[in-house]
């Protein structure tokens, strides 16, 4: 029986926990003034915090805030920036050059620095973030699907269905998009990785997820004040961050390395 990668196995203990939350015996905003700080143990598997509210409980929410947000920003910008990235490499033209001359504006600044600003605009919450992080992760699906597009619009199977008179939109839809469809599955894969790690930067900062609502990035804020005295209030959350984002970086590369025909 072949072996499960442990990265699988990472993902899927995430994915089970963020989507099972709602239906778990969770009480994550429950204070206990007589376990602040208090390290895990006596019921408390990974500990209390500031407020005495258990770290464990807040942990699953908070997978539960980066999963939502990883699987909509992912999603959206993943069919903004296909569709642009196709229809300006079939179409070429006017088309092609405004597209290209947006890509490079937003190319021009810092993926996050510009999604802080963005953020820092539009106001924090999870709507907002979601929103901040679309517009500038949507470049590199556009620019990866028209590259490829260019490079399989000469094909011989496109020129015989353009001179069988299909329209534009079904030689793109049916013609193109599968061809390129295995890059475009890989970049998605490592951009979850990114986003992850954006949510939390954006939260640690204030601009993202606002307390109440439990997530990683904040954790990893409010526990850098008790360093000292309460490690775990950072390492909890740390630790749970580093292995969602190694374990997606790591079936990124199986993926990769198994849909690279030429690399067999």
């Amino acid at each position: 029986m072949r072996q499960v990668p442990l990265s699988v196995v990472m993902l899927l203990v995430w994915a089970v926990l963020a989507l099972a939350a709602p239906w778990l015996q969770l009480h994550p905003d429950r204070i206990d003034l007589t376990h602040i700080l208090s390290p895990p143990g006596d019921g408390a598997l990974l500990g209390y915090d500031d407020l005495g509210r258990l770290i464990w409980d807040r942990l699953v929410l908070g997978a539960r805030s980066s999963l939502l947000v990883a699987g909509a920003v992912v999603s959206l910008s993943a069919l903004l920036g296909i569709a642009v990235g196709v229809s300006s490499g079939y179409l070429g033209g006017t088309w092609d050059r405004i597209a290209m001359r947006v890509i490079d504006i937003v190319l021009a600044f810092p993926g996050i620095l510009l999604a802080i600003a963005l953020a820092g605009v539009l106001g924090p919450g999870l709507d907002n973030v979601v929103i901040a992080l679309c517009s500038v992760g949507w470049v590199g699906y556009a620019r990866l699907a028209r590259g490829q597009v260019l490079a399989l619009k000469h094909r011989d199977h496109v020129l015989a269905a353009q001179a069988l008179g299909a329209s534009q939109l079904r030689i793109m839809r049916q013609h193109l998009l599968p061809l390129i469809a295995a890059p475009l599955l890989v970049e998605a894969s490592f951009s979850i990785a990114a986003v992850v790690l954006a949510e939390a930067g954006l939260s640690f900062l204030g601009l993202g997820i606002q307390p109440p609502a439990a997530s990683w990035g904040s954790m990893i804020r409010d526990g850098t004040r008790y360093m000292l005295v309460a490690p775990h209030m950072v390492l909890a959350p740390g630790l749970a961050l580093l292995l969602v984002v190694l374990a997606v970086n790591l079936l990124g590369d199986r993926l990769r390395d198994a849909l690279d025909v030429r690399g067999r």
